[in-house]
Formats: structure tokens, sequence, C-alpha cells
């Protein structure tokens, strides 16, 4: 069950107190769905979630092609001009997402975004979806 979306305010905002350039953070399911978001406009956090679930899709499609890998997207890191995009697996079925400027320091972000999966990546799991219902 996915923890309801007040108890990821104080996570998420620890993350983005703890690296300079944040500028907002998403937790998203892996059909796309916004979970939860710090920052940014509610609109522009389910757009970064659609397009995070073809990241994800396509990261894993790479992966499946590096002999030993087991296929499963861990980080992608893609540097654009203004900025950084970050995207780590979270749990079962659930990402973390965060977008940042080039204040940021792409090493910190990383560890940050580990440490903060680590520590709560249970409570970003979310379920499979069957006809837009939880299963």
């Amino acid at each position: 069950m996915i923890q309801q979306r007040a108890n990821f305010d104080w996570m998420l905002k620890q993350l983005h107190d703890g690296v300079p350039g944040i500028e907002m953070i998403v937790v998203l399911s892996s059909d796309g769905l916004r979970i939860a978001r710090y920052g940014g406009d509610p609109d522009a956090a389910d757009r970064v979630a659609a397009a995070c679930a073809g990241v994800q899709s396509l990261a894993a499609a790479v992966a499946q092609e590096l002999p030993g890998s087991s296929g499963e997207m861990k980080l992608v890191v893609i540097e654009i001009d203004g900025g950084y995009f970050y995207l780590m697996a979270a749990g079962d079925n659930a990402y973390l997402a965060v977008l940042a400027d080039v204040v940021c320091e792409p090493g910190r972000m990383g560890g940050m975004m580990r440490d903060l999966v680590v520590r709560i990546g249970a409570h970003l799991t979310s379920p499979p979806r069957r006809g837009g219902q939880a299963v």
C-alpha cells in the first residue's frame, strides 16, 4: 500500500535541503503516476512522472544488453541544458526523480538519493495496477 502523500513531505524536504540546486523531486510508480512531489508545479510533476516511465523502460532495455546484468534500472543521470535529471529505483515498482540546476553536484546528489532510498525504500513501493486500480 502506498503511504499517504503527506508522510513523504518531510523525507523529500530533507533531500531538497541537503543538496543545493534541487528544483523538483517526484516519487512515481513504474507506470508513470505521481505518488508525491516536493517543489515545482503539480502539472509539471505529473509530466515528469509520465516521462520517467519511458526513461525507466529504455534504461532497462539497454541494461539487458550488458552481459551479467539483471536488466534492472538502478540510476539514470542525464545532463541537460541548465542542469541535471536523476532517476533512481526506489522500491518495487517505484522511482525517485529529481530535477536540479547546474549548482547541483552530481556525485553528492546520487549519494543523497541512495541514502534516502535505503532509509525509506520500503515506503516507496507502489503495487501493480490493473484497470487503473491497485491489485
